[in-house]
Formats: C-alpha cells, sequence, structure tokens
C-alpha cells in the first residue's frame, strides 16, 4: 500500500482514504499514482458496489503536495509526467461505472477539489472549504477536469474558481451545485453512507449502465451509439430488469442479484 493512501471494504462500500492529516492530506506524486489501480480494483471486485473517497482527520485534501513541484516539477519533462499521473487518477474516477462518492470535510482545494468533481456525488460537512487555485501557482488547469468543472457549477462558476482561486463555503458550494447536500459534521458520515447503501440497493445494471451513458454525455456525444443501445437492451433482456416489474406489481421491494 502506498504511503498516505488506504483502501478498505465494509460490506458493498470500499472507502478509499487520504491519511496524511498532518499534511492536510495532501497528495504526493505517489498518491496520484497509486489511485488508478486501486479504483480497478474496486470496479473489478464482484463484492464492491459503491466507493467512497474521504480524507482523515479535519480535511478531505489540501491539493497536490506543492513541496514536491520543485523537484517533480522543475522542468518541462517533469511537469508533464506529474500531469500525466493527476490525469490518469481523474480518468480513472470519471470512467468507473460504479458510483463513487466523495465525504468531505474541512478543506477540500486544488487536486482534492478535482478528485472531488470527478466522483459522481459529493456531500459536505459544514465549515467545509472549497477552491481551485491554479492562478496561485501559474499552472493552467487541465482540459478535462475544466470540462467536469464547467459541466457541473457551469462557466460563470467555473471562471471564479479558475481565475481567481478564491475558497468558497460549503452552503455556497451547494448553493452552486459544487456539492449535493450539506451536513453536519457528526452526521456527515451516517448521511453518506446511508446514501451508499441506498446505491447499493438499486440494480446495478441500471446505475452502472446509466453511469456510462452520462459518462458519453459529459465527453460531447450528442446521439446514442451501438454501445448505448446495447447497455439499454442488455438491461431490459436482464434479471434485474424481470425483478424489478415483479417488485413493482407485488407491491413489495425488489431483490436484484446483479452485482
Amino acid at each position: 500500500m502506498t504511503d498516505g493512501i488506504e483502501l478498505a471494504r465494509d460490506g458493498d462500500v470500499a472507502t478509499l482514504t487520504f491519511t496524511r492529516p498532518e499534511k492536510r492530506n495532501a497528495i504526493t506524486y505517489g498518491m496520484w499514482s497509486a489511485i488508478p489501480e486501486l479504483v480497478a480494483g474496486v470496479e473489478a471486485d464482484p463484492a464492491v458496489k459503491v466507493l467512497v473517497l474521504t480524507g482523515e482527520g479535519e480535511d478531505f485534501s489540501a491539493g497536490a503536495d506543492i513541496g514536491e513541484f520543485r523537484d517533480l516539477r522543475s522542468s518541462a519533462e517533469g511537469a508533464a509526467a506529474y500531469d500525466k499521473a493527476v490525469g490518469a487518477a481523474v480518468d480513472a474516477l470519471t470512467g468507473m461505472r460504479k458510483p463513487s462518492v466523495a465525504m468531505i470535510r474541512g478543506n477540500c482545494i486544488g487536486g482534492g477539489c478535482q478528485l472531488a468533481v470527478a466522483s459522481d456525488f459529493r456531500f459536505a460537512a459544514e465549515g467545509s472549504r472549497f477552491g481551485i487555485t491554479p492562478a496561485k501557482l501559474g499552472i493552467v488547469y487541465p482540459f478535462g477536469s475544466t470540462r467536469q468543472l464547467v459541466s457541473l457549477v457551469g462557466p460563470a462558476h467555473a471562471r471564479f474558481f479558475l481565475l481567481s482561486g478564491e475558497l468558497v463555503g460549503a452552503a455556497r458550494a451547494r448553493e452552486i451545485g459544487l456539492v449535493n447536500d450539506v451536513f453536519p459534521d457528526g452526521g456527515l458520515e451516517e448521511s453518506t453512507l446511508e446514501f451508499a447503501r441506498t446505491l447499493c440497493a438499486r440494480s446495478q445494471a441500471s446505475i452502472r449502465g446509466m453511469n456510462r451513458i452520462i459518462e458519453k454525455i459529459l465527453a460531447g456525444q450528442r446521439e446514442p451509439d451501438a454501445e448505448v443501445t446495447e447497455i439499454r437492451s442488455a438491461a431490459v433482456h436482464g434479471e434485474d430488469y424481470a425483478e424489478g416489474v415483479a417488485a413493482f406489481l407485488e407491491r413489495r421491494p425488489p431483490r436484484f442479484t446483479h452485482r
């Protein structure tokens, strides 16, 4: 296991935790590099239905570990290699068909916010702070992550974040659509896990199929293609569809078996 990041499984839910609380869970190059393999393992594990991302202690993540930049990003080649690792981590989350949920306390800034935006859902504690700060470092934000941010909050709010580098609180983040919901700090974990359990109870064939279609739409696709047609056809001929219809007609909760 890479220092600074841990993956644990509890029933249907896997939790990826940043474990550098003394550094506000700043993300090292090694942590960025480890994320794709960890995410792929969750995606391939038939026992897991949902991935939760969080940080140990008081913060989700204050962003990339800037202390590494002088050595790792001191040349064009080094910057390109570092950006490739960040991009691979973001792409791994974006490409998941299983849903991902960012559970956020404290600082969610820079690269931390980048990973939260790449997740499917974001739940935050009151008192959380959000910001994306490339303009403070002379960095131009990656195209893919910029597209995700614009899709989530719109161009005006995306410009505010990226061009100013200013931070916003949890209430404002919810108001503009950056987070799905805000909870008192003491209720964040239970509320997030309750939502994860809700996702686990739904048809996984439906969830993963729709997550893939949403990914295609966000990437700019405007019309259904052969993959979309196959996803929808497989669902309507699958065991979850038969169980869902039967449960509705029999007025009982469905017992989905697709994993």
